[in-house]
């Protein structure tokens, strides 16, 4: 797994603000791609894409963690690109991103399931588990994870988005 990085911070409501992580995660359910592997002298096959998460913070609190003043108006951004942060409550232990998969959407991911609902590319098939969206969430923990420690849904299956079936009915599991 490649460090962690803390991309940017943004000024959010309530006064407080969200930061944004990045890192390249392996799990163990990303099996093997034949065509990536009958290609691997071809830079297009072995892009490896990171994962985001988001968290929302108090800008004292990230000061006092980070050493980053962040005071940011809503709207307002500023870019960080600090590489493996450290929590100064516990400086020797990584931050990591852990990917936890469910079949539970949360109200915006059910009324948004187009786009938060997990699919085969970025226009492709639904990925479904037993005939439900599949939502991915995105945390931040404060110690070393493991491919193992990801929880990726397995015995899943493609869906087209255009199938006959009501994808609303679907996503609000009707």
């Amino acid at each position: 797994m490649k460090s962690i990085v803390l991309e940017s911070a943004k000024g959010v409501k309530g006064g407080k603000i969200q930061l944004c992580f990045s890192q390249i995660v392996e799990t163990e359910a990303s099996p093997s791609n034949v065509l990536g592997l009958l290609n691997a002298s071809d830079d297009r096959f072995n892009q490896q894409k990171p994962r985001y998460a988001w968290l929302t913070a108090q800008p004292e609190d990230v000061k006092k963690q980070f050493g980053i003043d962040a005071n940011l108006a809503e709207g307002e951004e500023l870019i960080i690109g600090i590489s493996d942060p450290r929590l100064t409550a516990n400086p020797d232990a990584p931050l990591n991103i852990l990917i936890t998969e469910t079949t539970e959407g949360n109200e915006y991911d059910v009324a948004n399931f187009e786009t938060r609902a997990k699919r085969a590319g970025k226009d492709g098939d639904f990925i479904m588990k037993d005939g439900k969206y599949i939502y991915q969430r995105t945390s931040v923990v404060n110690r070393v994870v493991k491919p193992s420690d990801h929880v990726i849904l397995k015995d899943t299956v493609r869906q087209s988005a255009g199938s006959s079936t009501s994808a609303i009915a679907d996503a609000l599991g009707e």
